[in-house]
């Protein structure tokens, strides 16, 4: 069993918390789009009260432990570790109630190309529990902005985790897709299911608009977020996100693989 120690000094050490490679710059910029609602970065929430820049930095702050000097703009910014490892314990927690109720869960991620394998631990965990891992609307295709412009992307599932592809990328099954941000993907998703009388997710796993998506439509959803990701800390302080796990979301895919164990072995869910 990985100890919270060690896990502490993995994060510092792949710079998943403590001074991240994302910038002040660039929080203060979501920030910013944030409190003018931008869809960009609202991720497909729809806030319930009017957030300014300094209340975002405030709830920030709170939530990740970024600094809360609007002065400070400029520079790495930082995690808190202790935040990370408090919400990885909670996020646990969420799990095995999925699991002890063997709930049909849902996992979807905007990161494929660093996040796929952790998500992939745990749809494997869940499904070995008695989970009812969905897949409805593979193939399905979806219209995303992209900085090319909106593009027809694919809908498909890799070891249980949706993703999508932009046409031509990559063969379905393949193990990369496309980042977005968009809602749109999980909207197909739960539209597919309950078009087509399955069972709909008790619990949505993921990033950005699959964890907002869920979140706004009311269904239970935990998820990672970087400190450039404001919707899912604001979906989680207006109750309609259970869990959000702060750390950078950009780096190698092998260095989520400690969170993934550390999780499931607090979800007592290892096998």
């Amino acid at each position: 069993m990985l100890s919270t120690g060690a896990l502490r000094a993995h994060l510092l050490a792949a710079r998943l918390a403590g001074p991240v490679a994302t910038t002040r710059e660039t929080s203060l910029r979501s920030y910013r789009l944030f409190a003018a609602r931008d869809p960009r970065v609202l991720l497909g929430l729809a806030p319930e009260r009017a957030w300014q820049e300094a209340d975002l930095l405030r709830l920030m702050a709170d939530r990740c432990g970024v600094s809360d000097d609007p002065g400070r703009v400029t520079g790495p910014d930082v995690i808190d570790p202790e935040r990370t490892l408090a919400a990885l314990d909670a996020f646990a927690e969420r799990l095995a109630g999925a699991a002890a109720r063997r709930s049909a869960v849902l996992l979807g991620t905007g990161h494929p190309h660093r996040l796929l394998g952790f998500y992939a631990v745990l749809a494997d965990a869940l499904s070995a529990s008695g989970c009812a891992v969905l897949t409805p609307a593979q193939g399905r295709s979806v219209d995303i902005s992209t900085r090319f412009g909106v593009r027809p992307c694919t809908l498909d599932y890799v070891e249980g985790v949706a993703l999508v592809r932009e046409p031509g990328v990559r063969a379905p099954g393949s193990a990369t897709g496309a980042h977005t941000h968009s809602p749109l993907p999980v909207r197909a998703v739960l539209d597919e299911a309950a078009r087509g009388g399955g069972p709909l997710p008790e619990l949505v796993v993921g990033d950005h608009g699959w964890v907002c998506g869920a979140g706004q439509l009311g269904i239970e959803a935990v998820g990672l977020a970087d400190t450039d990701d404001p919707a899912l800390f604001v979906g989680e302080a207006e109750g309609r996100v259970s869990v959000v796990v702060p750390l950078d979301d950009g780096v190698p895919s092998e260095h989520y693989r400690p969170l993934a164990r550390y999780v499931l072995d607090r979800a007592r869910l290892s096998r």
